[in-house]
């Protein structure tokens, strides 16, 4: 049996990585560092948000541990601490693919019954 302690310091860190994941900006900067380390200045392009907003984002990013910073003469170019992390979103993709493949065909069969008269094919 696990330590109870344990268990809960695990529960807080796997919350925190995934309140790190719940934003759609934070995702993509992820997916770009993925395809290669980046500065500032190029993840601001790649994403097309602010520099305060792309730095406050990679702040959140570098305190849960999921990528890494490293000084190239002026620049901080910024990596991914374990490209597991875009293994895990990818997985998650296609459980939402899956889901919105079910809801359309909910609502398939909704849109069918209505035009049928009310009656379910």
């Amino acid at each position: 049996m696990i330590d109870p302690q344990l268990r809960d310091e695990v529960m807080r860190m796997h919350a925190q990585v995934c309140a790190a994941l719940a934003d759609p900006t934070r995702i993509l900067l992820l997916y770009s560092i993925a395809e290669q380390p980046q500065s500032v200045g190029d993840l601001v392009k790649a994403v097309g948000v602010s520099q305060p907003t792309v730095s406050k984002h990679l702040q959140n990013l570098r305190e849960r541990r999921l990528v890494t910073a490293m000084r190239d003469g002026q620049n901080i170019i910024y990596s991914l601490s374990d490209y597991r992390i875009i293994k895990a979103l990818d997985l998650l993709r296609l459980v939402l693919a899956d889901s919105l493949s079910y809801q359309g065909s909910l609502a398939e069969k909704v849109e069918n019954s209505q035009i049928t008269g009310g009656k379910a094919q």
